[in-house]
């Protein structure tokens, strides 16, 4: 019995040895039970003065053995607006820091940021590495860098107008509800994050003036990223949606500018654009499915596809300059106005009535790269009229399923100043030879883009009058 007894005795000291040596050893394997308690922090306070704001999160070894951190470090380094204090200690990259097992560190990060600094982005990100046992792990920082009013997954559930004392910054997205007004003033500047549709169920009015318009572009505008297209969603006008109103807008840099979906509710044109300016959209300028859009006096330039009309519904363009070159960031490859009635489904090719007229137009890209700028396409026996009236385009041969009158093929609108390199796009037209110059049709639109008087003779083509 006594050696049975020394022998228990000895097997639980061994036990205890055993288990004391694991918990001093390291775990080394890449497939160690490591959890970070959040993958990012989010700072939503809006900065109205110099502000510092700390938050936390926990580095946690699930392990029963000890755990070598490599590396945890501030990846914007010194010149970050975030700061980090790693186990107490405040550092931009600490190294070798060892957590017990079962154990866990707190990982400090504040953030300073003085929001009146001039060309400070909207939105400040950097993020936090944690390296172990080969592993990289990251938990992403995202702060408010300017004065604004921010909207996080915001729904406009009544109606509402915004002020424009501050430019709005949108996350995630905006929806205007069914049966609801969002109404913006001129001079009001909306910003969107990459994540950053809006969304409208409801009516959109957004009236800008000349010299103070509404302007919707991307939340980036460091110089590496302010002229990036494709940098937030784009507009989209849904199939509930009507009587929306833009005047004196700009839309720049989404990937589709404006989406209008489905026919519209009512008799009234589901979307109108006037005086408006969309640029440097990636994928479409204006995307119409089965719906309806007037657009007059307006510049539509530099898409990936500058309007593109599918599957039917009904469309009236009035003196607009429709015109794209090949930057640095989209090739022209597609032409810049494109006209069908019919869109291809999983269940096949399905087709609608189609009735569009173009007056006043300049179709146009630059040499070499689409053959025929204006392309109608037709399937079906659905009414189809599309009518050309006095527009100029670049088309090797002209565009066919449509009715032809007075247009002007193939002659350089002789737009003022073309340099791609330099990124100098002055579609106005200012030369006597230019071939537009009062060859229009007089209209019920007397201004033009500028908003200039259309008045003297007969009106000149695209969205600019000579003056």
């Amino acid at each position: 019995m006594k050696k049975l007894f020394t022998y228990c005795l000895l097997l639980i000291a061994f036990s205890s040895l055993h288990t004391s040596c694991k918990k001093d050893s390291f775990i080394t394997s890449n497939e160690a039970n490591v959890r970070l308690s959040t993958d990012s922090l989010k700072y939503d306070t809006v900065f109205t003065t110099t502000g510092s704001i700390t938050k936390s999160f926990k580095i946690i070894n699930e392990n029963n053995q000890k755990l070598l951190l490599n590396k945890v470090k501030l990846m914007g380094g010194s010149s970050s607006a975030y700061k980090i204090n790693v186990d107490g200690v405040a550092t931009t990259e600490a190294n070798n820091i060892e957590v017990a097992a079962n154990d866990s560190i707190y990982v400090f990060v504040s953030v300073q940021i003085n929001p009146t600094t001039a060309n400070l982005p909207f939105i400040i990100s950097d993020s936090v590495e944690v390296n172990y046992n080969g592993n990289n792990r990251y938990v992403q920082l995202q702060a408010f860098g300017q004065n604004a009013v921010f909207l996080r997954n915001q729904t406009i559930s009544s109606n509402t107008t915004w002020s424009n004392s501050k430019p709005y910054v949108i996350l995630d997205r905006l929806t205007i509800a069914t049966n609801v007004t969002l109404t913006i003033p001129q001079g009001t500047k909306i910003y969107l994050h990459a994540n950053a549709p809006v969304l409208v169920d409801g009516t959109l009015s957004a009236i800008g003036t000349k010299n103070e318009p509404v302007v919707f572009t991307g939340d980036r505008l460091d110089e590496n990223y302010k002229d990036l297209p494709a940098s937030w969603p784009g507009i989209y006008f849904r199939e509930f949606s009507k009587n929306n109103v833009l005047q004196f807008t700009s839309i720049k840099n989404a990937y589709q500018a404006v989406v209008a979906e489905k026919p519209s509710v009512n008799a009234n044109p589901k979307v109108i654009l006037q005086q408006c300016i969309i640029d440097n959209a990636f994928d479409a300028g204006v995307l119409c499915v089965n719906s309806s859009l007037q657009a007059n006096n307006s510049l539509i330039s530099n898409c990936g596809s500058n309007v593109f009309i599918s599957y039917g519904g009904d469309y009236v363009f009035t003196n607009c300059t429709i015109a794209t070159y090949s930057t640095n960031y989209i090739a022209h490859k597609n032409q810049v106005l494109g006209v069908t009635n019919f869109a291809n489904t999983a269940g096949g090719v399905v087709t609608a009535n189609l009735n569009a007229i173009f007056i006043n137009n300049i179709f146009w890209g630059d040499a070499g790269f689409v053959d025929n700028e204006v392309q109608v396409a037709k399937q079906g026996s659905n009414t189809f009229n599309v009518l050309f009236e006095n527009n100029l385009y670049r088309n090797a041969t002209n565009p066919t399923n449509a009715t032809l009158t007075n247009n002007i093929a193939n002659q350089n609108p002789m737009f003022d100043s073309i340099d791609v390199v330099k990124r100098i796009f002055n579609f106005k037209i200012t030369k006597d030879a230019a071939p537009g110059i009062n060859k229009g049709v007089t209209t019920g639109f007397v201004k033009d883009l500028d908003d200039n008087n259309r008045s003297i003779g007969l009106p000149d083509l695209g969205c600019y009058e000579k003056q």
